[in-house]
């Protein structure tokens, strides 16, 4: 899968929506941790871990199993924060996952889905969480219009929004989008190829004050020193926590990078 993947994936939302995915019914309430100011009082690094069972580049990456259990390993080896995939198609997740992490846990919560509609922003408030993400390269390149109208929806929600860009032009639309934070992502949606170097060529100059989160491809306390480095404040890791047979003490080991 080399090409259109950006069509697949807001293909894939919305076939969600027709199904269903998003009509859930639990009220959970969020944490009561503001992540986007927690993130430059913290002296270590800021982890944001995240439940996933598949991916579009991995495909399988842990036999599916209890969130819940997995939510409590993360926060006991230090995540800050935890991001849990609700989409079905392609990255094995569901809202169900994250009701059941959010029922585990109280750290700050990113539904991370490839968000099309305002039904799962809606959906997010009903789950307890704290934050969404916002591809800017769907906007960028004509999938989706009218981001401003997605951050202001979510803010009126009091959700906060996580910004993903991929490019120095995606990051600087990113930053003037009313974004709490913004990630960069070391992963190329176009063909799902990871270079950490990508976060370094991005943040070149940087010195604003919104918080940067370095996504994908992290594995090590060196891929976290190095990103550190180049700019990032916070990091979301994945796959490398996922595949682990000790979450808990990897999370811990990413932890102590510095």
């Amino acid at each position: 899968m080399t090409s259109g993947v950006l069509e697949r994936l807001v293909n894939n939302s919305r076939a969600a929506i027709a199904d269903g995915t998003y009509d859930v019914t639990v009220q959970l309430q969020g944490s009561d941790v503001d992540l986007a100011r927690a993130i430059p009082a913290n002296p270590r690094p800021t982890l944001i871990t995240e439940v996933k069972f598949s991916s579009p580049s991995q495909g399988k990456i842990k036999t599916p199993s209890d969130p819940a259990a997995i939510a409590r390993q993360m926060v006991a080896g230090g995540a800050s924060a935890l991001s849990v995939l609700t989409q079905p198609h392609l990255f094995g997740g569901s809202p169900e996952y994250f009701a059941r992490a959010r029922q585990a846990v109280r750290v700050p919560m990113l539904m991370k889905d490839v968000v099309v509609d305002t039904v799962q922003i809606d959906a997010a408030k009903r789950l307890g969480a704290d934050y969404i993400l916002l591809i800017r390269s769907l906007f960028d390149q004509g999938y989706l219009k009218g981001m401003g109208g997605f951050v202001e929806y979510a803010h009126k929600m009091g959700l906060g929004v996580l910004v993903e860009a991929h490019t120095k032009p995606e990051f600087m639309d990113a930053l003037e989008s009313g974004a709490d934070i913004v990630g960069v992502n070391n992963r190329n949606l176009d063909t799902l190829e990871v270079d950490l170097k990508t976060t370094g060529d991005i943040l070149g100059g940087y010195g604003g004050d919104v918080p940067i989160v370095s996504e994908s491809g992290i594995g090590t306390a060196g891929d976290i020193r190095y990103l550190k480095g180049c700019g990032a404040s916070a990091f979301l890791v994945g796959s490398s926590v996922m595949r682990s047979d000790d979450i808990e003490g990897h999370v811990r080991g990413l932890v102590g990078a510095y």
